[in-house]
């Protein structure tokens, strides 16, 4: 009885790491939030890259992972993956990385992402679970 149990109690562990991995951000099109935290320096909630400008460390984040759509204005790179936006900015001499909601990131840079689509109509659909439904 109590072998059955700890198989039981196995499967249901392993089952349950198994589904929050899928669900995470890092999975999928979800933005590499793992990797920008192992290969660059955090300062806050954001992340610092010092020598090199926002179209290399762009550049690099797309190269680990493809952006669903890329953008640039004001000297700053902006990445989409589905429901979550990356913006790249200059920082003394280096760059920022921000990861943030698309509807904010939208509203806060949308003069720069003029054919990205508004996360305020009827027909965006975002990019999460359930895409394209």
């Amino acid at each position: 009885m109590k072998s059955a149990r700890l198989v039981r109690a196995a499967v249901a562990a392993v089952l349950a790491v198994a589904l929050l991995a899928a669900c995470s951000s890092d999975g999928g099109n979800g933005v590499p939030r793992g990797w920008i935290r192992d290969t660059y320096t955090e300062s806050g909630a954001d992340w610092v890259v010092p020598g090199k400008a926002p179209t290399q460390v762009a550049d690099a984040i797309h190269g680990h992972r493809a952006a669903l759509d890329r953008s640039s204005g004001a000297s700053m790179e902006f990445l989409r993956y589905g429901d979550d936006m990356v913006t790249v900015s200059p920082y003394r001499s280096g760059s920022r990385i921000e990861i943030e909601d698309y509807r904010n990131g939208y509203h806060r840079h949308g003069q720069y992402l003029t054919y990205w689509p508004n996360p305020d109509s009827a027909s965006f659909r975002g990019g999460g679970p359930g895409e394209g439904k």
